[in-house]
């Protein structure tokens, strides 16, 4: 007997088999005028489209060290710690964890050095950055609102601390969409062994339409999952499951016209649909060099994981991908930087790890003509403070961290701002986070207060200037 109970959306998906590849062949179809238009042109689609002003950079590299690097320790080098060392510091410390109440102060173990023509002073942790020290700009006068991980790393990728908020890739993408139709706008590159903590929440489109979310691509195996069918079915049998499927996605759409989810869900099939002829091949890093796959340290089980993920990330901005987001190598933690303990033993290790990738990445950039339009970002979410924790390591510091900038119209061999003797706290040219977000809008030809989205009856922005303060920081443009 037949059987005449109604089907869900769920259900048929489950038993027609429609994985992403056959849903994605809608797309295909259409285009191939195989299949009746659907929905049509949708706005925002693939982003506005339209800048402000003349863009100097047209995508950006978020390189997230999540965890809060130490600034003394990596780029802010203070010979007054090494004097005080041992002595309590003569101002009070704010503390964050236990350990830190009697504000004895620790020197760095790591020694300074000046590099290339600017004279840039790195840490002898990160040789090959430092190695790249004409083509960065050192922002030392960094602060955030919160000594908290969450907090903070919502503050460098959203401009508050508060949760909800779309992340600067989610911004981007929904102003400029992408070059290429065939890749997404925002792509993540996470550690392949998992996620760093805050998760998702760190490539989130928040209240903007959701196809803006941050796609995450594979750095191991597959690029991305499940884009190929693991059944075929005949093209009849396609096209007629697609045809219903059509009509219940309309009829969704007009009991929930404000839901953006099952919209992006759409568009990301046909993106799928594109993927498949192109994706595989962009994401390919074996069809570079061997002295390329050397450059990032493909060869090297240290620097493996991240120099992947830098290079694919260099294949992507090549391809049109206008946002990459790569977060740190989680061996050490879902924190990797957090040293509140054997800082002197566990910073070399992690700084191996990205040292060379993050300066490869940087260099390969350059040699291809390709820095100028593309801004690297290298930042943690907050710094350490200049008092040791229970004698190894560095509790939280929200009031001094650095972040390094290079491309896309930053000035190279430049420190912009400076921390007090002790590296404590930002005291010359301060620059907050929502600075920080406003200037890299900047230089992609976005206006971050005429950025906006209205959302329960506000007129939404990155930065929320009237509240924040937020301005570019035109000093460290060139």
């Amino acid at each position: 007997m037949p059987n005449n109970e109604p089907i869900s959306r769920r259900s048929l998906l489950c038993q027609s088999g429609l994985g992403l590849g056959h849903a994605a062949l809608a797309h295909l179809l259409h285009s191939d005028g195989l299949l009746a238009a659907g929905s049509g042109t949708r706005e925002g689609r693939t982003g506005l489209g339209n800048t402000h002003f003349a863009p100097r950079a047209k995508s950006v590299i978020m390189l997230l060290q999540n965890g809060g690097p130490s600034q003394m320790d990596l780029f802010d080098p203070k010979p007054e710690l090494a004097r005080w060392h041992g002595k309590k510091h003569p101002d009070d410390v704010e503390s964050f964890q236990p350990g830190s109440e009697k504000d004895i102060v620790m020197g760095s173990p790591f020694r300074f050095r000046k590099h290339g023509q600017s004279g840039l002073e790195f840490s002898e942790l990160l040789p090959h950055l430092a190695g790249m020290a004409d083509h960065v700009c050192m922002v030392r006068s960094m602060w955030s609102d919160n000594n908290n991980h969450p907090q903070g790393l919502r503050a460098i990728s959203t401009g508050k601390v508060f949760l909800g908020r779309p992340t600067l890739g989610a911004w981007v993408s929904y102003a400029l969409g992408s070059e290429n139709q065939n890749l997404p706008g925002y792509v993540v590159l996470r550690d392949p062994q998992g996620y760093n903590n805050g998760g998702v929440s760190l490539w989130t489109n928040g209240w903007l339409p959701a196809t803006f979310r941050g796609t995450e691509i594979q750095s191991k195996g597959s690029p991305v999952l499940n884009l190929h069918p693991a059944v075929a079915l005949p093209e009849d049998v396609q096209r007629d499951q697609l045809a219903l499927l059509s009509r219940l996605n309309q009829e969704r759409r007009k009991r929930y016209p404000d839901d953006s989810r099952l919209e992006a869900r759409i568009q990301h099939y046909e993106l799928a649909a594109r993927m498949q002829l192109a994706a595989e091949q962009v994401l390919d890093t074996s069809r570079e060099t061997a002295s390329t796959r050397s450059l990032y340290g493909l060869d090297d089980p240290a620097t493996e994981n991240y120099g992947t993920r830098c290079l694919m990330a260099r294949r992507m901005v090549e391809a049109g991908v206008r946002f990459v987001l790569i977060t740190a190598p989680i061996q050490y933690g879902g924190m990797p930087w957090d040293h509140h303990n054997y800082l002197g033993k566990n910073m070399p290790k992690l700084c191996r790890q990205v040292d060379q990738p993050s300066a490869a990445l940087i260099h390969d950039l350059d040699q291809r003509g390709l820095l100028d339009e593309t801004i690297v970002l290298w930042t943690g979410e907050f710094g350490r403070l200049p008092v040791s924790q229970n004698g190894l390591g560095r509790d939280h510091n929200r009031y001094a961290f650095t972040s390094l900038l290079a491309g896309g119209g930053f000035k190279g061999g430049h420190v912009h701002g400076a921390t007090d003797e002790f590296g404590y706290k930002a005291v010359d040219d301060l620059v907050s986070c929502p600075d920080l977000l406003a200037t890299v809008l900047n230089q992609m030809g976005l206006d971050h207060d005429r950025l906006r989205f209205r959302h329960s009856g506000r007129e939404e922005t990155l930065t929320d200037s009237p509240v924040t303060g937020a301005a570019v920081v035109k000093s460290i443009l060139s």
